[in-house]
């Protein structure tokens, strides 16, 4: 196990051969929602996995908070390498991700946020999906639970299930499935799950715009269509990074979202207060240039 505090420090080698999937939480300023996240992956058993967190908080690190620092514990003490990384100066949403991606070794990386807690099971769910379906990416879109009595069937009407294999897709503003977003908001997954009478163990995957959150990638997948080296090209204040690498993967290997979702979104204020610059129009507008 290990836990090292650096900007530039990776992990570092002979990590266990059995873990199976790298968690990578990037955080910022969010001591007690880091506390929650992590303690959602406490509660998880199988498969083995290994923790990585990117603090770029402007004062003392969010692992350094004593409820956050419990969890550390708990997870050490369950087995799971915990490492702890400071990334700065910031350079962008998207420069961070590349950087978490870079410290991966793991054939399965789950980009998990800072705000989201995941309920027992939900790793293996995503990684047993992950698997079964063979495509680039598997995702659980974190639900807000403030809105269980909040019904949108206007947004939940473009729900559409994969059948058969996960293929590749194209999607772009304007085009086929860009309209599918909506899907995420609010509680809309939580209740399709109980209007689909999902059995216990039972997972439905889906057709998405993109997931935001908790994302489950082959690492070798995300690798080749690029990762988050686009971050080059944009400006330090910007959104949608994720956004625009999923597509990237899309178009390539194809992405799924899961049903149910056992992520749930803690729905603390944004830290991402200015999205003015959206990372697929200006990559996308230069890549068409």
């Amino acid at each position: 196990m290990s836990r090292r505090s650096s900007e530039q420090w990776a992990r570092p080698a002979g990590m266990p051969g059995e873990v199976a999937v790298d968690v990578l939480v990037p955080t910022c300023n969010r001591p007690a929602e880091l506390a929650v996240t992590l303690a959602g992956l406490a509660g998880q058993t199988d498969p083995a996995f290994a923790v990585v967190i990117s603090d770029q908080s402007t004062g003392d690190p969010g692992w350094e908070h004593p409820a956050a620092a419990a969890m550390v514990r708990v997870l050490e003490a369950q087995g799971r390498p915990v490492t702890l990384l400071r990334h700065l100066p910031r350079r962008g949403l998207a420069e961070h991700r590349q950087f978490l991606l870079e410290q991966s070794t793991a054939d399965q990386c789950l980009f998990l946020d800072d705000d989201v807690w995941l309920e027992p099971g939900a790793l293996a769910r995503l990684s047993g999906a992950l698997d079964e379906l063979a495509c680039g990416f598997v995702g659980m879109a974190p639900q807000g639970l403030s809105y269980l009595n909040d019904r949108r069937p206007e947004q939940t009407a473009n729900f559409e299930a994969w059948e058969g294999q996960v293929s590749a897709e194209r999607i772009r503003p304007g085009a086929p499935g860009f309209d599918r977003w909506p899907l995420h908001s609010a509680a809309n997954l939580s209740h399709l799950s109980a209007e689909l009478s999902l059995r216990p163990g039972q997972w439905v995957p889906y057709r998405v715009a993109w997931l935001g959150g908790c994302v489950l990638y082959r690492r070798e997948a995300l690798n080749d269509a690029g990762g988050f080296t686009f971050w080059a090209d944009l400006p330090a204040d910007h959104a949608g990074e994720d956004v625009l690498a999923q597509w990237q993967v899309m178009e390539r290997f194809g992405g799924a979202g899961i049903l149910p979702s056992g992520a749930v979104h803690l729905e603390s204020p944004t830290t991402v207060t200015d999205r003015r610059v959206e990372a697929y129009d200006v990559v996308l507008n230069r890549e068409s240039a």
